[in-house]
């Protein structure tokens, strides 16, 4: 997770866009939790790649470290101080690349319930997508063995799309390959890939499966990331396994369509809330009406017609703009 998330701006200026709220948690929260339900196993470590400390700092290790404990697992925290690829963020945690081990980026969240093939050295996680064109896809042969990684295929290969998620038998396998393309400097696009360590597997016979999600929901920028937040907040309503309106919530006057969630100590007045809308803690909403709309904290919004709106924290905001993307810090008045 040590990229920028340049597309996500201005709400990955302030905020590292794996730490973004969607439907009330963190991206990297919801997408760790999502994995650990999907292993049915106990997790021994969870390690962290993070970019530069005056980006990733403090706060946003101790915010690592407390969902590993949480999970029962211990927190490992490495850096990648240069962009130089999925490949070499991955040996950066080259002390934890031992035994059985997910790999994930950390800007997609997933719906999924499969077990894993017991028989496979690696599963590459997919989506199926009606165009494969637009994708990484795997190639599969007729024992549904991934047999080639393919990008962007101008030619149909396969529909399963390559969506950042693998799981090793023995993760020690791939960090040999990957030291290998590392050393003989093997670079695609100016960097080091995951792919070109797999690929090295595949060749020495390691058997590759496919684990297929329901969902692939990303968050690479505002509007798929208010599509996302919409999804999240209905599969919460439907697993009825968390709570999705704050008790302290102070609701004068006001209207909740839901699915939504809504933090600590928020007031609504003379306010319609929903439906597909997270507000964050600490925030004041009065005579305005907000729909499909994601909230941070500490936030003031009056007399305002949201919809399809993304709103940061600390923010003060009083008109009648609907699809907007504001920041964390900014005032419009």
């Amino acid at each position: 997770m040590a990229g920028r998330g340049s597309r996500l701006r201005p709400h990955s200026l302030t905020v590292p866009k794996p730490l973004i709220p969607v439907a009330g948690q963190p991206i990297v929260h919801r997408l760790v939790k999502d994995i650990v339900k999907v292993l049915k196993q106990p997790i021994d470590e969870i390690a962290f790649v993070l970019g530069d400390p005056a980006w990733f700092g403090d706060e946003v290790v101790d915010s690592l470290k407390a969902l590993a404990q949480s999970l029962g697992a211990k927190p490992s925290i490495y850096r990648q101080d240069q962009p130089l690829g999925t490949g070499h963020a991955i040996m950066c945690a080259e002390p934890s690349l031992s035994g059985p081990a997910v790999i994930a980026y950390a800007d997609t969240l997933i719906r999924a319930e499969f077990d894993l093939d017991p028989d496979a050295d690696s599963v590459i996680w997919t989506k199926r997508v009606t165009n494969p064109e637009a994708y990484g896809v795997v190639k599969l042969n007729d024992k549904d063995e991934i047999i080639e990684l393919v990008e962007k295929p101008e030619n149909f290969v396969s529909d399963q799309a390559v969506i950042g998620i693998y799981y090793f038998k023995d993760v020690a396998v791939l960090k040999a390959k990957l030291q290998e393309v590392l050393d003989q400097n093997v670079m695609n696009g100016g960097e080091y890939q995951i792919n070109d360590g797999i690929k090295r597997m595949m060749t020495d016979g390691n058997i590759f499966k496919t684990g297929t999600v329901d969902e692939w929901m990303d968050c690479g920028n505002k509007n798929v990331t208010l599509d996302t937040n919409s999804k999240m907040l209905a599969f919460i309503k439907s697993d009825g396994d968390e709570q999705m309106i704050s008790d302290s919530v102070e609701n004068i006057n006001s209207v909740i369509i839901e699915p939504c969630y809504i933090g600590e100590n928020v007031i609504l007045k003379n306010t319609s809330i929903g439906p597909n809308v997270s507000i964050g803690n600490n925030c004041v909403i009065e005579d305005s009406s907000v729909k499909n709309s994601l909230i941070q904290n500490d936030t003031t919004i009056k007399n305002a017609n949201l919809e399809l709106a993304m709103i940061g924290n600390h923010v003060k905001f009083d008109g009648n703009f609907t699809a907007i993307s504001i920041g964390d810090y900014s005032v419009l008045e």
